[in-house]
């Protein structure tokens, strides 16, 4: 990153904060969407499955139902424990440190990977804990994701003598390939792809859930007005004449398998 501008303070990312209850009222889609994920996973009865970044564990389950055995893990204590309630197993733990070694037919992963900087951390561990030919099944944001709301929230915080440092990772297919094949993977398929994404509870849900590393830069008092002034910058772009919003939405879907 280039020096910030003369009178900017560069900001200091906070760490995102995860509430099962706040994600299922504003983030319902996200399990949704990555039902369709399954297909490329394709479960089967007797397989050991490890669903990194379970969530609440919706996908969990239905990975479950298909007759395999499922361990979700998450850095989210709320959601391990919603996970649980909801009788997953499920487990505390960081991608970028799994601590599972040859004991999985397939790792499913849907809308985490992005959240971790540190992907060759998370790939050496996805690896690891794969069986030798067990295959990798993700989906994340890739290049261009939220690229509106990025620019958006960066305008604000600019105004507001801070310059934004992303929480996320949006790789290319191409960077993606080039780790993926450099930590013992033979790609499958990996494709980038655009996909409008609507937003049940509009874009102030969207900030509220997912925007907290950027926003909490600033003082509790001065988040409410940046919040504002992002609505009335991205309300031209992203929100219909009938008040509906999306979001622009890329994502990296993939199937790659540890060489065997």
């Amino acid at each position: 990153m280039s020096d910030p501008p003369t009178g900017t303070a560069a900001t200091t990312l906070a760490a995102q904060q995860w509430s099962a209850a706040r994600y299922a009222q504003h983030a319902a889609f996200v399990p949704a969407f990555g039902a369709s994920l399954l297909e490329w996973l394709a479960p089967t009865p007797g397989e050991r499955i490890l669903d990194l970044g379970c969530g609440d564990g919706t996908l969990t389950r239905q990975i479950a139902e298909r007759g395999a055995t499922v361990v979700g893990v998450d850095a989210s204590a709320d959601f391990v424990s919603a996970a649980r309630q909801a009788g997953s197993d499920a487990r505390l733990g960081d991608a970028r440190s799994l601590a599972f070694d040859g004991e999985f037919d397939a790792v499913f992963s849907n809308a985490v990977l992005h959240w971790v900087l540190d992907a060759d951390a998370a790939l050496s561990g996805i690896f690891r804990a794969l069986r030798p030919g067990g295959r990798f099944v993700a989906e994340f944001g890739g290049h261009g994701c939220v690229a509106a709301i990025v620019v958006a929230v960066t305008v604000a915080l600019e105004r507001r003598g801070r310059v934004l440092q992303s929480p996320w990772y949006f790789p290319t297919a191409e960077e993606y390939s080039i780790k993926l094949a450099a930590h013992g993977f033979t790609i499958e398929s990996i494709e980038l792809y655009p996909r409008l994404t609507p937003l049940p509870t509009g874009i102030r849900g969207w900030l509220d859930t997912f925007a907290g590393p950027m926003i909490e830069v600033l003082p509790a008092s001065d988040r409410a007005p940046l919040v504002d002034e992002v609505e009335a910058l991205l309300r031209p772009m992203l929100c219909d004449t009938a008040g509906r919003w999306t979001a622009d939405y890329v994502r990296l879907r993939l199937i790659a398998r540890r060489a065997g």
